[in-house]
């Protein structure tokens, strides 16, 4: 009898310990996302090369930062993250999306095609994302948005010859509050402002060829 009531007591623990944790609401995780549209940008190229076919490839991402985790810095040789506010995707993906959206918007290109595209391309676009983060300071937020981008003529047989160029693109923003919707926003302006970079440097490049 006693052993039964003892496991009447744990069976009834159990069940309590249960019903107080589906009743407990759990704690909500908010997602953000880039949120521009394409910026216009001057042309310094005589003739726009419009016969151009760009193959945009997925951006590689340093390791710090392949997470869709918000990371920030709030001191020296530290890196933090959300638990409960994120990326809707992985920022390499994120990046690697608006720029090719920015390039097809530009008109300037005869198509501009994704990495798993299978029409076939004169040019092709690599790039990584070495930061890509939130940087506190004593005098407010800002983030933090750095892209290398490689340029490629695929019709190149010289393989001596077939990078056009290869280039760093940073750009700081600040936050107008210290909240993360307010990182996703500065992200942004960071974001339509190193696209707009990258596709007048990509023009101005095929037009000198």
């Amino acid at each position: 009898m006693r052993r039964i009531g003892t496991l009447l007591i744990l069976v009834f623990v159990i069940t309590l310990q249960g019903c107080l944790t589906l009743k407990q609401p759990s704690h909500k995780i908010d997602y953000y996302t880039l949120e521009y549209e394409t910026l216009p940008f001057e042309q310094k190229g005589k003739d726009i090369p419009l016969s151009s076919i760009l193959r945009l490839e997925r951006f590689s991402i340093a390791p710090l930062y392949n997470t869709d985790r918000i990371i920030f810095r709030d001191r020296d040789f530290k890196r933090t993250s959300y638990r409960y506010h994120r990326w809707r995707n992985n920022p390499a993906d994120l990046v690697t999306f608006y720029l090719g959206r920015d390039m097809r918007n530009s008109g300037r290109f005869q198509a501009v095609t994704s990495y798993n595209s299978s029409i076939p391309y004169t040019h092709k676009v690599e790039g990584g994302i070495d930061e890509f983060l939130e940087w506190d300071s004593d005098s407010g937020w800002n983030v933090v948005l750095s892209v290398n981008i490689t340029l490629l003529d695929s019709r190149e047989t010289d393989v001596s010859k077939k990078v056009i160029f290869q280039k760093q693109f940073s750009t700081t923003k600040k936050c107008e509050e210290k909240h993360p919707e307010f990182v996703a926003k500065a992200m942004s302006l960071a974001m339509a402002d190193i696209s707009r970079k990258i596709c007048s440097t990509i023009i101005t490049s095929l037009s000198k060829k």
